[in-house]
């Protein structure tokens, strides 16, 4: 099993309550979110249709596909709103000495 972390850039390069698109190798890229202090990864694309959750906004804790409106929970990566049914896959966050790391 695969236990490499990401780094994902500095904590002060996402504002709260905004997100950052980082990619994480072979094609893939996970969506880092700053909700409340806290720093959530989520994969990036939404699980209804292939489009770029990074389009979308953030709302609270929920992230909104800019294609057909599906929601999702940046904490838990929970369908919060249709067409949505498929969670998104989450990732474990860590800071240290101010940056963001991501388990991949």
């Amino acid at each position: 099993m695969n236990n490499s972390r990401l780094d994902a850039g500095s904590i002060n390069e996402i504002k709260p309550g905004k997100m950052k698109r980082v990619d994480a190798g072979n094609g893939k890229r996970i969506l880092i979110c700053h909700v409340d202090g806290e720093f959530y990864a989520v994969d990036d694309m939404c699980t209804h249709e292939d489009a770029s959750l990074y389009l979308g906004c953030l709302h609270g804790d929920r992230v909104q596909c800019s294609l057909h409106g599906a929601e999702f929970s940046v904490k838990t990566g929970e369908p919060m709103a249709e067409p949505a049914e498929i969670p998104l896959k989450t990732y474990a966050v860590s800071i240290e000495d101010g940056r963001i790391w991501v388990k991949v």
